[in-house]
């Protein structure tokens, strides 16, 4: 089953898009390539059970196993030796991204407290989005009584726009609610 928003995408955003870009071509659209959401678990190292438990949630909320993530370095000040675990991170791609972001958009963002909208500046300046989440408990998967710490996660929506501004009107036609 084809999710909401990718419908959306081949019916609407496509044609607003070239219409507002003058592609010559429809292969010049941008689209979704992935999303990767990454968790960072610093306390990881003193107790490995936070780790697990970071694991599972993110397997909630993604529908899919997450890699865990080692340090590349050690880093003294942080108490940190190379190769231990640190985070975990995963990456959608198809169908699943879809419904990720479609979940993202319509469901979990407006659950955050006083929200406005999202930052309209977190572009790389090459076409992807960076959203960071201060609590993992907008997500309707997880059960508040579960959950042992709050955590915050990092979502990077990569697109094959050129250019922020591409990156933006295509965002912005999928439904990320921006700040006015």
């Amino acid at each position: 089953m084809a999710s909401r928003l990718k419908e959306k995408y081949t019916n609407e955003v496509v044609n607003a898009l070239m219409e507002k870009f003058q592609y010559g071509n429809i292969m010049e659209v941008p689209r979704l390539e992935k999303v990767v959401i990454n968790m960072g678990i610093g306390e990881a190292r003193d107790n490995p059970k936070l780790l697990e438990s970071a694991v599972k949630e993110l397997e909630m909320i993604a529908g899919q196993k997450p890699v865990i993530t080692k340090a590349k370095k050690s880093i003294a000040n942080f108490k940190l030796r190379e190769g231990m675990n640190i985070g975990t991170k995963v990456t959608l791609r198809g169908d699943k991204m879809y419904h990720f972001l479609d979940k993202l958009m319509n469901i979990a963002l407006p659950r955050v407290r006083d929200f406005r909208g999202v930052s309209d500046t977190s572009f790389d300046g090459r076409g992807n989005y960076a959203l960071g989440i201060k609590e993992q408990l907008i997500f309707p998967e997880i059960e508040y009584d579960k959950v042992e710490s709050i955590r915050g996660l990092d979502i990077i929506i990569v697109t094959t726009a050129k250019t922020d501004e591409e990156a933006k009107a295509f965002l912005g036609l999928m439904g990320m609610p921006f700040k006015k």
